[in-house]
């Protein structure tokens, strides 16, 4: 089934921008894409490499579009505080200025400077933990398709009176962007550090949704996506993805 995707950015975005920041393919590979003719938009075929797509709109990869973007590589990163994990502004760090031969645990080949690894999902500037970085657009489509069903398990620090209350609101009563937000499993595990697993990744999702409780986040760090847990990555490093965890984020 061909990969399909709704657009829920609050302003127009170019095309490979998006597909760039969201983990499905370089910006380079987005344009390429465009040019053989393999990217609709609410079903009609995109020609022109700098349309921008809508807040709303659908866009879709045909088949074989997938089939170009299936082989590659995947990194798993634990990513400090201080960095982006997408293409970054002027004064922003990119999480790949980490894949380096010091930072490497265990075998593999380092990649190389100018590699195509875009991240698979969000993980903000202000946010630590696992990272995937990821060439492969199977991988990709296991991990933030529209099918997907793997959750995300975070451990978030906060300040402020958590109560009962906004702990049942956070679980099941919040909108973002005018969209209700689908049910979240969050818990209490110390007096200010909860733990939440979310099956979806909406920009700032879970500071926003805490700052709608009236508690700010301190530190957020993600511990697993689906199957794969950061475990003792050390910070800052990473590793490559094994065959048998690919096989298991694809279900």
């Amino acid at each position: 089934m061909a990969f399909s995707r709704l657009y829920d950015g609050p302003e127009p975005s170019r095309i490979n921008k998006w597909l760039g920041q969201t983990g499905v393919c370089s910006r380079r590979e987005a344009d390429a894409l465009i040019a053989d003719g393999l990217v609709s938009i609410d079903g009609a075929v995109v020609t022109d490499a700098g349309r921008k797509i809508e807040p709303g709109q659908t866009l879709t990869l045909s088949d074989r579009a997938e089939t170009a973007l299936a082989a590659g590589v995947t990194i798993v990163m634990h990513k400090p505080l201080g960095y982006v994990s997408g293409q970054p502004e002027p004064d922003k760090i990119p999480a790949v200025r980490l894949l380096t031969e010091a930072n490497r645990i265990g075998e593999g080949p380092v990649p190389a400077a100018d590699a195509s690894l875009p991240p698979i999902g969000r993980l903000d500037e202000d946010s630590r933990g696992l990272l995937l970085l990821s060439s492969d657009g199977v991988v990709a489509k296991a991990v933030i398709g529209p099918e997907s069903d793997l959750d995300k398990e975070y451990l978030v620090r906060v300040a402020g009176d958590v109560t009962e209350k906004k702990l049942k609101i956070l679980r099941h009563g919040l909108m973002l962007d005018g969209r209700q937000l689908r049910p979240a499993y969050v818990s209490r595990m110390e007096s200010f550090r909860l733990k939440f697993i979310l099956r979806e990744g909406r920009n700032r999702q879970i500071r926003r949704m805490c700052a709608m409780v009236d508690l700010d986040v301190i530190d957020l760090i993600r511990v697993r996506i689906g199957p794969l847990k950061l475990d003792n990555l050390p910070e800052g490093h990473w590793r490559m993805l094994t065959a048998e965890e690919r096989a298991a984020l694809l279900g």
